[in-house]
């Protein structure tokens, strides 16, 4: 059987909390210039954020947590930036990594690896290798990542079948390129939140995203917490989910 015959995970039933919340943090350079900091400590700030929202998607319930860490579109930043931010990375893993584990995280990772330095290849498996077995939070890390190259990828592995003759052009689906993306067997975001006030997505999750919620909060995610993260579920609990039909599925 081709992989793109196993079908995609359904769509999630709204019971008004979310089973996979995804976040676009977005605002660390703000945050910064706005106390005149340099953008490296707002970065730095942005990483006890995200640990503060760990420790809150644990307490709330939450199953699969997907983050933007960096974006393939990052790489037109200053060099010194990229490299604060990949320094941030290798200290988060190699400080946080146990502690992740321990707490029964999985780490999943996608986005493009090729050309990455080998430290940080071999950091990314690390991660993903020792918590493999772990099932009591999902973090999904979307690192060198951008949805087009995602879903062309997809479609190149299609296209790869077909030419070699293993696939009818007639059997693709949207299910079946669904399931050539990075993560098929993880169930698509109920709630996408963005940070910073900004409003769209920029490439990040643009399949996965047809029926999510979208909330967008004015806060820099240096500010961001559990009382924030609260108030993002509490708007997506009053959202009807419909995911095209007539009959309404809501959060009360």
């Amino acid at each position: 059987m081709l992989k793109g015959d196993t079908p995609q995970t359904g769509e999630p039933e709204n019971t008004g909390s979310p089973r996979h919340v995804a976040i676009i943090m977005d605002g660390n350079g703000r945050w910064a210039a706005a106390r005149g900091l340099p953008r490296a400590e707002g970065h730095r700030r942005g990483v006890e954020a995200l640990r503060k929202v760990l420790r809150a998607a644990h307490e709330l319930g939450i199953s699969y947590l997907t983050i933007f860490s960096f974006s393939s579109e990052n790489w037109s930043r200053p060099a010194s930036e990229i490299g604060d931010l990949f320094g941030l990375l290798r200290r988060f893993i190699r400080n946080d990594l146990a502690s992740l584990h321990s707490d029964g995280v999985c780490v999943r990772i996608i986005g493009e690896r090729e050309g990455l330095e080998p430290d940080i290849k071999a950091l990314l498996k690390e991660a993903e290798d020792l918590t493999r077995h772990n099932t009591r939070l999902t973090l999904v890390v979307a690192f060198n990542y951008g949805s087009r190259h995602e879903i062309a990828h997809a479609a190149q592995r299609l296209a790869v079948e077909v030419a070699e003759g293993k696939r009818d052009p007639a059997t693709i689906t949207a299910e079946t390129l669904g399931s050539y993306l990075d993560v098929p067997d993880i169930p698509d975001p109920d709630l996408i939140i963005r940070t910073s006030g900004e409003q769209r997505l920029s490439n990040f999750l643009m399949w996965q995203a047809a029926y999510s919620e979208l909330v967008f909060v004015p806060i820099h995610w240096p500010d961001f917490d559990k009382a924030a993260l609260e108030g993002a579920i509490a708007e997506y609990a009053t959202r009807e989910r419909r995911f095209g039909g007539l009959i309404a599925k809501t959060g009360s």
